[in-house]
C-alpha cells in the first residue's frame, strides 16, 4: 500500500471514530424527546459504518475460532458475580427480581444491549485504534478510555466500564473471539444492576439521564 493511501485510510479511521463518538454522546445528552431521532440517527451511522469496513465474521470475533480456549472468561465473570451478589446478599443490597421471569423481562434488554456494547467496543473503536495507535496495548487503552468516558458522570461506571473495557480488549487481541466476552459484559452489567441499589447506581443511567433521576424519581431520595 502506497503512503498516500495509508494516510487516507488513517484519515477515514479517525473521521469514522470522531463522528461516531460525537454522536453517541449527543445523543446521551441530548433531553427527550429529540433523543430518539438522534439515536435512529446514531444507529444507522455506526451500521453503516459496520457494514461498509466489513471484511469476515471471523474477524469480527464471530466465530467458533478460540472460543473453548476463551470460554473461562464467562466462568471468571460467573465467580465474581456470585461473589458480589453474596455480598449484597450479606449487605442487604441485593435487588432480585423474584423469580426467572421477571428476572429475563428486566434485565432481557440490557442483556441485548451488553453485546452491542461489545461490538462496538471491540469492531467500530478497538479495530480503527489498532490501525491508528502505535501498539496494540496503546489502542486498548484508549479504546478503554473513550469506553469509560462514555458512562459520564457515573463516577462507578466509568470505573467498572474502564476496567472491564480495558481487560476486553486485551482479551480480545489474544483470543479475537467476542461471544465469550459479550457473555461476560451482560453477566457483569446484571450483576452490578442488582447489587448496587438503584439510588446509588441510578439505575444504570448515564449522560443527561443519570443527572435528570433523582427528579424523576423521587420517592427514592430518602433511600
Amino acid at each position: 500500500m502506497r503512503p498516500a493511501d495509508t494516510t487516507g485510510s488513517k484519515r477515514r479511521d479517525l473521521a469514522e471514530l470522531s463522528i461516531g463518538y460525537a454522536l453517541i454522546l449527543v445523543v446521551l445528552w441530548t433531553p427527550r424527546p429529540w433523543q430518539k431521532p438522534l439515536y435512529c440517527v446514531a444507529a444507522v451511522f455506526l451500521a453503516a459504518v459496520l457494514s461498509i469496513s466489513f471484511t469476515s465474521w471471523k474477524r469480527m470475533g464471530l466465530c467458533t475460532a478460540n472460543l473453548a480456549r476463551s470460554s473461562w472468561v464467562v466462568g471468571a465473570a460467573l465467580l465474581g458475580s456470585a461473589i458480589a451478589i453474596l455480598i449484597a446478599a450479606q449487605m442487604h443490597t441485593l435487588q432480585w427480581p423474584g423469580g426467572p421471569i421477571p428476572f429475563l423481562r428486566r434485565y432481557l434488554g440490557y442483556a441485548i444491549w451488553a453485546v452491542l456494547q461489545q461490538v462496538l467496543l471491540q469492531d467500530f473503536f478497538l479495530a480503527r485504534l489498532l490501525r491508528l495507535m502505535r501498539t496494540p496495548n496503546s489502542a486498548a487503552l484508549a479504546a478503554a478510555t473513550i469506553f469509560s468516558l462514555a458512562h459520564l458522570p457515573s463516577p462507578i461506571l466509568v470505573a467498572v466500564t474502564f476496567l472491564w473495557g480495558l481487560a476486553a480488549c486485551l482479551l480480545f487481541l489474544r483470543y479475537r473471539n467476542l461471544y465469550p466476552l459479550a457473555l461476560a459484559h451482560a453477566i457483569l452489567g446484571i450483576t452490578v444492576a442488582m447489587a448496587i441499589p438503584r439510588p446509588v447506581i441510578r439505575n444504570m443511567r448515564v449522560g443527561l439521564g443519570y443527572i435528570a433521576y433523582p427528579a424523576q424519581h423521587p420517592a427514592q431520595r430518602s433511600h
